[in-house]
């Protein structure tokens, strides 16, 4: 009897073998891989991160336990603790981030009729940047004079279309982060969501010439000279609506035309915002509530630091360390892909605890997590909890 894929090969048949060839062609390597193929180290990358493995060691222990099954999960070449740690070291980092953007685009494609809310615009993006935290002693080449310590930053725009990262990049964590705003994908008539770290009206302004609406909270102070006032509801926290002008020479020839003024009080962190706008046909309750959409990004890059391995690395090198965020990103989509065309209702995270300890299962992916029930879903706090609960019992 014909057994069915493994649960790791549905997952990563969501890349398909031309996609990654076509990609490869564009950073092939200075020697030819020996044992090992590029497609390899993807997925044995990918494999740590959905299964959670701490080291290389783990990640070769755990798969040649199961050396009948290696070709059934898409192996290839021989997989060792040497031969990771050299593709690691010496294998581009931008095939996997070329890889991550096409697996982006086919998120996009398939979460595109999922509305955010039905009151709300239907493109919306967040961007934001995380500092992604190295021990010093380990990665001296990731100095970050702000923090005395090493570190990387992640710049992320989110779609709040099922919560997708369609944009992102990878950078020093000295690089300031309105200067992502040269390379973000803009699509006209599209709302894009910031931080007062983005005001830059040069940048703005750009953005507004293509098309694209933005919401910023905005930096005090900054001189307007008011042109129109709006009546607002000031029981659900609007305190103005004005359209307004930039009062300086500098900043009228930065941003000439006018913008939106909507101020606000935050009563769940109990702060006043101020925040600009090019959208003059959104209701201030809209404007104010897509600023609130930004959190979502946050919540974002808590998650993944969380759910995947972001806090530990496997290599210590520059490159190694990309590569494993870009893998990352990647086991992130695959499973978010899956989880649609398989119209599953489990949340990522139950999904990615099921696959866990279900990778080498050769059943199919439906009825697998159709069998699972919530009771026999337990959070990692719980096991946390039950693994204190052993060791001080010892």
């Amino acid at each position: 009897m014909q057994l069915h894929p493994t649960l790791f090969s549905q997952i990563t048949s969501n890349l398909h073998a031309w996609e990654f060839s076509r990609l490869l062609e564009k950073f092939p390597n200075s020697k030819p891989p020996r044992g090992l193929t590029e497609y390899d180290h993807f997925l044995a990358m990918c494999f740590g991160q959905l299964t959670y493995r701490e080291s290389l060691r783990d990640i070769v222990g755990c798969l040649n336990s199961k050396p009948n099954l290696l070709y059934h999960l898409g192996f290839r070449g021989r997989i060792t603790r040497t031969n990771l740690a050299y593709a690691n070291r010496h294998r581009d980092w931008r095939l996997f981030q070329s890889l991550a953007e096409t697996l982006m685009r086919r998120a996009s494609r398939l979460y595109r009729p999922d509305a955010i809310d039905p009151d709300l615009p239907n493109m919306v993006f967040a961007l934001d940047s995380s500092i992604i935290s190295l021990a010093l002693n380990l990665f001296p080449w990731g100095y970050y004079a702000r923090t005395q310590q090493a570190a990387l930053k992640l710049h992320l725009l989110l779609s709040l279309q099922g919560n997708l990262p369609a944009w992102a990049v990878v950078t020093d964590a000295h690089v300031a982060d309105l200067s992502m705003l040269d390379h973000i994908p803009v699509y006209p008539g599209a709302y894009y969501v910031m931080d007062r770290g983005y005001m830059d009206f040069v940048r703005l302004y750009r953005l507004h010439r293509w098309g694209g609406y933005f919401v910023v909270r905005c930096k005090e102070p900054v001189s307007f000279a008011v042109l129109e006032r709006r009546t607002v509801n000031k029981s659900l926290g609007l305190k103005c609506d004005q359209t307004v002008r930039l009062k300086s020479n500098w900043s009228r020839q930065s941003f000439p035309e006018p913008m939106r003024k909507i101020r606000f009080f935050d009563p769940e962190h109990q702060v006043m915002l101020v925040l600009l706008t090019n959208n003059f046909l959104l209701s201030a309750e809209m404007i104010a509530q897509l600023y609130k959409q930004r959190w979502q990004v946050e919540l974002f890059f808590k998650w993944i630091k969380q759910h995947l391995r972001l806090r530990a690395f496997y290599g210590r090198s520059d490159n190694a360390v990309r590569c494993q965020i870009w893998c990352a990103l990647c086991a992130y989509l695959m499973v978010a892909i899956l989880k649609k065309e398989l119209g599953l209702s489990k949340t990522l995270n139950e999904i990615l605890q099921i696959s866990s300890v279900n990778i080498f299962e050769q059943v199919p992916a439906a009825e697998l997590f159709a069998t699972q029930t919530e009771e026999n879903l337990l959070s990692w706090d719980q096991l946390d909890i039950q693994k204190s609960f052993v060791f001080n019992n010892l």
